[in-house]
Order: structure tokens, then C-alpha cells, then sequence
């Protein structure tokens, strides 16, 4: 047995899904906002390499891939945490 007890797994797979969701739909949502301001015209004359805008159009440059790769571990973790519950329950 393991001196962790059951829900300290299922806090830690908890919180990997929450920030899946939170890194994925702020990606999304920078996405939109510079379809958006495409759209307004904020992108004339160079407006997208001013202000907030180099943080908006990278964030789902890198914020896609890392929510990629946190979906992959939370899907191995959640694998493990199963065959650990189902050999303990053969036994």
C-alpha cells in the first residue's frame, strides 16, 4: 500500500485538468481576440507588434502545445492510477 492517501491522485489528475482548460482556453481565446482585431483593423501599420499584442498572438504558440502535452500526462497518470486500483482490487 502507499502511504498517500486515495485523494491526493485524484487533487493532483483535478488540478491538471483545470489547467488544460485554463491554458487551452486562453489560447483560444487570444486566437479569437486577434481574429477579431484583424478584423477591426488593429493590424494595420504594423498594430500587431505594439502593445499587448506580441503577448496575445504568441500565447497560442506556446499555450496549445503545453496544453498537448498536459492532456498526454494527465491521460498516463490517470492509466497508472487505474492499473494500481484494479491489481489492488485482484488481490
Amino acid at each position: 500500500m502507499t502511504n498517500q492517501p486515495p485523494h491526493a491522485a485524484n487533487r493532483l489528475e483535478r488540478i491538471l485538468a483545470y489547467m488544460v482548460a485554463g491554458v487551452v482556453g486562453l489560447s483560444i481565446l487570444a486566437f479569437l481576440a486577434v481574429i477579431l482585431g484583424t478584423a477591426a483593423g488593429a493590424g494595420a501599420d504594423n498594430g500587431f507588434g505594439q502593445g499587448v499584442w506580441p503577448a496575445v498572438l504568441a500565447l497560442p504558440l506556446f499555450g496549445l502545445p503545453l496544453g498537448f502535452v498536459l492532456i498526454i500526462i494527465l491521460m498516463v497518470m490517470s492509466g497508472m492510477r487505474r492499473t494500481r486500483e484494479a491489481r489492488q482490487n485482484k488481490e
